[in-house]
């Protein structure tokens, strides 16, 4: 395996990135990371050197600073356009200048330009971020540092600009030249449960007496190969909480979103079960085969392939959905495919081919190009009575996610879309975004574990009955108003946490006071709600965290790309960007040296510096329009070569006897061999769409039991020509 790593001399000599350290400090759900990459220019000439790295799409990037050779250099944020103009103005005049943006096509991809780099000079790049971290199933609460950022694919529109554009040179993962550390410092209320990771970590230390803080470090030796995930269970996850933070001070001149107190309010609606409609809807799938989806999921040793984790995922939902719906599966690459003509109704045939073409599937369609299907898919006639849930997997190693979302937002009215990132690296912009815009839930799957249970919750969430009016009031003392800052919420889910952020304007009252927030909404006609009271003295906070957490919150609403965003909000993004310091696509961070008396001397040479990468199964992938796979996903992919963009209609083939198939068309070798090992999946890859299996020498192989013993367990007549209902169906 090989890393992107180093930055590298004329004689292709590594000049090592010497250290990244990070300290992440987590409150609550709340997540404060400072990140420093520390450089060191060992050649005999000055560089300017370009370092693009993964973001979670969540981060609210609020701060950038370099020290240099001892002298610490502030960045601001300015307009792009503008702050581009000032780095280049400085380069020009061999001035040493620091800038770091967004990439103008994904919200997760950040590019940091260091220029004029004395010889002999040493670096410190620190960005500071906030983030909110979601809620697992299971109660923990998630939170990842993304180290993995993969080629994204490049079609044929016209890209300008990217930072992906920029292919630095590659080491051997065992020479990868600098170090990396995290420490990690966690506090609730509530207290900590346990933490777990799937990097190496030093034993949790317990700082309060009832486990109200921890502190976790990654052990030595770590090679930043894969992205480090820290799932923090605490005690209570579920409480409702309001918090209240100061503005910035009276004496100071700022104006704006910063002069008054924000509070930040987190719902856990006590949504009841409900009685799902009987009419439940259409299902479509759209299934990334392009050709990264036959690399592992991650890095572990025995990883699955993407693609083999996407159908396993894809089958226990075709299993789940209920008879009487409707359904179609799409498969998308550079080119893309559809199981059946228009979407189907779901019956026993039905879901036996689509079974059936689902363990076809290979990753062999080419590059990333899910705009197109989408499309498709959008422009198909509804069918009434049964609103559109659109599931998506992929590995989001797409370049124009803005493009995407966007396409996505359009068409929000007539569907819900709910998304899998599958392996490391997949694009939290894409995969997180689609699902916001258009009333869904997202989620990763990086291994093996609680992958079902994710599946399984999704669907579940689809098949709920709509949440309907659903509206945030407030009860606050005369003269003090709050004025929403969150976008207007439309969907609501059982089990789901729902925050909000508000700014409070006004004349804040005595120590003592208190406000109400209400959460209201209608489920099957039936008006619900959920109260808070709190306190309305407001907390200080050095970092201004809620400020900016409200901030990201708007900017992701509102902030649709550099080139996309409605010219009637461009306006509102660049002025609560720049007023709060959180980073979007039309601002930039800027900083230049001006300590330094005289110009830097010498010619001006680049260098790209590292990032993690991953390339597990290059060396087992099909080939494909006579070249690898992996190539085909890549930008270098010559116009000649590429796939041509078609619609297929795969159909199935008939029985020679002509008679409609009365069990499932699969034997338990084929089980073995699709699913391997997991016999969970071979036991629900046998199950019939009524939710009952056929008892039969597939299933008591499954089972490891004989046929003989099975049926005498089942005080039926004749229970080999019935079948048998288990206890109950994955969903």
């Amino acid at each position: 395996m090989v890393l992107r790593g180093g930055l590298l001399t004329r004689k292709e000599e590594p000049v090592p990135l010497k250290s990244i350290c990070v300290t992440l400090s987590i409150r609550e759900f709340v997540a404060g990371v400072s990140a420093t990459l520390n450089y060191e220019n060992e050649e005999d000439v000055p560089l300017e050197t370009f370092f693009v790295f993964p973001m979670d799409d969540d981060s609210a990037v609020y701060s950038f600073e370099a020290v240099v050779d001892g002298k610490k250099i502030k960045a601001e944020l300015q307009e792009k356009r503008k702050a581009h103009s000032i780095y280049e103005s400085a380069i020009s005049n061999r001035r040493q200048a620091f800038l770091l943006e967004e990439d103008k096509y994904s919200r997760d991809v950040f590019c940091c330009n260091v220029g004029n780099l004395n010889p002999g000079s040493k670096v410190a790049l620190t960005l500071k971020s906030v983030q909110e971290l979601p809620l697992e199933a299971d109660g923990a609460l998630r939170y990842v540092l993304p180290a993995v950022l993969n080629p994204r694919y490049r079609g044929s529109g016209s890209f300008e600009d990217s930072c992906l554009d920029m292919k630095p040179p590659v080491v051997p993962l065992e020479d990868l030249p600098y170090t990396f550390s995290m420490v990690a410092t966690i506090s609730s209320q509530h207290g900590i449960e346990r933490i777990q990771s799937n990097c190496p970590f030093s034993p949790t230390e317990y700082l309060g007496e009832y486990k109200t803080s921890a502190q976790v470090s990654l052990a030595d030796g770590h090679k930043f190969d894969r992205d480090v995930e820290l799932l923090i269970y605490y005690s209570e996850v579920h409480t409702p909480t309001v918090a209240v933070e100061m503005g910035q001070p009276k004496d100071n001149p700022v104006d704006g979103f910063m002069k008054d107190p924000s509070a930040m309010v987190c719902f856990y609606p006590n949504i009841p079960e409900a009685q799902s409609p009987v009419i439940c809807g259409e299902f479509v799938f759209l299934m990334d085969r392009s050709g990264s989806m036959q690399c592992p999921i991650s890095k572990q040793d025995k990883s699955q392939l993407r693609i083999e984790a996407a159908k396993e995922t894809l089958l226990l939902l075709l299993k789940s959905l209920p008879i009487g719906c409707y359904f179609n599966v799409y498969g998308f690459g550079s080119s893309y495919e559809a199981f059946f003509p228009n979407s189907v109704q779901y019956t026993q045939q039905t879901m036996e081919e689509a079974l059936r073409r689902v363990k076809l599937m290979q990753a062999d369609l080419g590059g990333t190009e899910i705009l197109t299907p989408l499309q498709i898919i959008y422009r198909e006639p509804s069918i009434a009575g049964h609103p559109l849930q659109l599931f998506v997997f992929t590995d989001g190693e797409v370049t124009d996610t803005f493009n995407i979302i966007n396409e996505v937002k359009r068409n929000r009215l007539r569907h819900r879309c709910f998304s899998f990132g599958i392996g490391e690296g997949a694009s939290t912009s894409l995969i997180k975004g689609i699902a916001r815009v258009a009333g869904g839930t997202s989620e990763f799957i990086t291994g093996k574990d609680r992958m079902q249970f994710k599946a399984l919750r999704a669907l579940k969430r689809a098949l709920q009955p709509a949440v309907e009016d659903i509206s945030v009031s407030w009860d606050l003392p005369r003269g003090l108003s709050a004025k929403m800052l969150s976008p207007e919420q439309t969907v609501l889910y059982k089990g789901q946490r729902l925050i909000v952020y508000a700014l409070l304007s006004g004349t804040m009252p005595p120590a003592e006071a208190t406000g109400e927030v209400n959460l209201k909404y209608t489920l099957q006609g039936k008006s619900l709600e959920n109260r808070v009271t709190f306190s309305l003295q407001p907390k200080p906070d050095d970092n201004f965290t809620i400020h900016r957490l409200a901030a990201k919150s708007f900017l992701q609403a509102k902030d649709m790309g550099f080139r996309d965003t409605p010219a009637k909000d461009k306006k509102d993004v660049l002025k609560i960007s720049i007023d709060c310091g959180v980073i979007s696509s039309q601002t930039a961070f800027i900083a230049v040296n001006k300590n330094v008396n005289k110009p830097v001397q010498g010619p001006l040479t680049c260098r790209d510096v590292p990032r993690p990468i991953l390339f597990g199964a290059a060396s087992m992938m099909p080939q494909y329009h006579g070249c690898a796979l992996p190539n085909a996903k890549s930008s270098y992919f010559s116009p000649a070569s590429q796939p041509t963009r078609t619609s297929r209609y795969v159909g199935m083939p008939d029985r020679q006897d002509g008679c409609k198939p009365c069990k499932p068309m699969v034997s338990k070798d084929l089980c073995a061999l699709v699913f391997g090992d997991n016999h969970l999946v071979q036991l629900i890859s046998l199950q019939n769409a009524d939710g009952s299996w056929y008892l039969d020498e597939n299933l008591a192989g499954i089972l490891g039991k004989s046929l003989e013993d099975l049926l005498a367990a089942v005080p039926v007549k004749e229970a080999n020509h019935l079948p048998w209902h288990g206890a109950s169906r994955p969903a």
